[in-house]
């Protein structure tokens, strides 16, 4: 197949690539390498990529409507994926609007893109933070989803609403993924388990908010990759999934498994909750274990563990 990956130089976006490379497919990547943290870690990311007769990329932005349609037009792609994004729940407090412009004007400007070049399936990512601090535990699709707690979440509700219209109105056929907590080699530099780890590691102290006993249910960028190609597979009509490890883990517990990792203790620096933080995470994957076959496979303790081996192979890069 030939897939239009956007948000392709990112932590997920580059993982995905490998495996569609590996499995014979086509991927022409759109990434603006924003500001958000260091493009030179994206580039490292894509670098291995640019040598593949099946790879191209593209240094742009989603919402460049122009850009796109002329992607769209010279292209028989036969679907796209949609990872692009601002990322980052706590800075969406402090700058909503330009969440809502990526995320929503960006994921409208896509979707308007494709319904001009008659390009109509796509798997876009979407987020755990849609369901705030839900009453439904663990969390299922069918919640109402109407209370985000930052303008990152509801900027990742908003994008699905306008899915669905596409859905609608034009007939697109799309899966929205709502990824929980991912983790795993190329993660974000200012993720918990990079800042964790990196500080840990040299002897620095750490800053938890609350009281150690927020969870989140951690789930390994392979297992993501796995959810994501379940999904390519069984594209059709307008489907939302849960895409998690479905096992919860407490802020303290994950440091305690860093700590076992390293085999170092952690010196804390407790500090109150921050706004937009959500108490729990718990993915429901009774819908994609019955519809996608998705089941994650990485454990919290197996992928702490696989995470800290690449730390170590890679500590120059994650300090970027």
């Amino acid at each position: 197949m030939h897939f239009l990956l956007t948000g392709g130089a990112g932590f997920i976006g580059s993982h995905l690539t490998e495996q569609l490379l590996a499995t014979g497919h086509s991927v022409v990547c759109i990434d603006n390498l924003d500001d958000y943290y260091s493009s030179d870690l994206k580039r490292s990311n894509i670098a291995p990529f640019h040598r593949h007769h099946l790879y191209t990329f593209i240094e742009g932005d989603i919402r460049n409507g122009i850009l796109l349609e002329s992607l769209l037009q010279k292209n028989s792609f036969d679907m796209v994926i949609h990872l692009a994004a601002r990322a980052g729940v706590r800075p969406s407090v402090e700058n909503p609007s330009l969440y809502v412009d990526v995320n929503v004007n960006g994921t409208l400007t896509l979707l308007e893109a494709m319904r001009q070049a008659q390009v109509t399936k796509i798997v876009m990512a979407s987020s755990s933070s849609v369901y705030g601090n839900s009453s439904t535990i663990p969390f299922t699709e069918a919640d109402a989803c109407d209370r985000p707690l930052s303008a990152y979440a509801a900027s990742k509700r908003a994008a699905e609403l306008l899915a669905h219209t596409y859905y609608h109105l034009h007939g697109f056929d799309i899966t929205c993924l709502r990824f929980f907590t991912v983790y795993g080699p190329r993660q974000r530099p200012e993720m918990a388990i990079s800042q964790f780890t990196a500080s840990i590691s040299n002897g620095y102290p750490i800053t938890l908010y609350g009281d150690g006993s927020t969870a989140r249910d951690y789930t390994y960028v392979t297992d993501i990759v796995s959810g994501v190609l379940a999904a390519i597979k069984n594209l059709g009509g307008f489907n939302i999934y849960n895409i998690g490890g479905s096992a919860p883990v407490t802020l303290l517990s994950l440091i305690q498994h860093i700590e076992k990792g390293l085999g170092s203790k952690a010196v804390i620096n407790w500090q109150p909750m921050q706004p937009g933080d959500v108490e729990q995470t718990y993915a429901d994957l009774s819908l994609a274990r019955k519809l996608l076959h998705y089941e994650p496979t990485i454990s919290i303790e197996k992928g702490i563990e696989q995470y800290i081996i690449w730390f170590h192979q890679n500590n120059t890069l994650t300090m970027l």
